[in-house]
């Protein structure tokens, strides 16, 4: 009889296993990077590009303000050497000789013969 038992529970085992559905496991390939790591790439990335523009914008506003203070700076050389011209020329004009020449010329009598140069004061 143990025998028959047998044969009955392995007849009832192999009938009941067909019956049974296979549960289908989805399996995951676990990704080189996570999540949370590609977070703070992305974060990291941004901070980077951004700190590149802001040099950027930085050295480009440096260089504009350099090429402006260049430009001043040329216009007052050019206006230094103007002044220093004027200067000179405004020497040669009020020499006493050329002043007396000028009075004699017109009809003018110098009546002392010491002619003093006239100066300027700014107050």
């Amino acid at each position: 009889m143990n025998a028959n038992h047998a044969r009955n529970w392995q007849q009832t085992y192999t009938t009941q296993s067909p019956k049974e559905k296979q549960v289908t496991v989805k399996v995951r390939k676990k990704s080189w990077i996570t999540k949370g790591e590609k977070v703070l790439y992305s974060v990291v990335g941004a901070c980077l590009i951004c700190a590149g523009i802001y040099t950027v914008s930085y050295s480009a506003s440096t260089d504009k303000l350099n090429r402006e203070l260049q430009n001043l700076e040329n216009k007052v050389q050019s206006q230094q050497v103007t002044n220093e011209g004027l200067l000179y020329e405004m020497k040669e004009l009020s020499r006493p000789e050329r002043i007396t020449k000028i009075a004699k010329e017109n009809g003018l009598k110098i009546q002392d013969a010491n002619v003093k140069k006239a100066s300027a004061y700014n107050n």
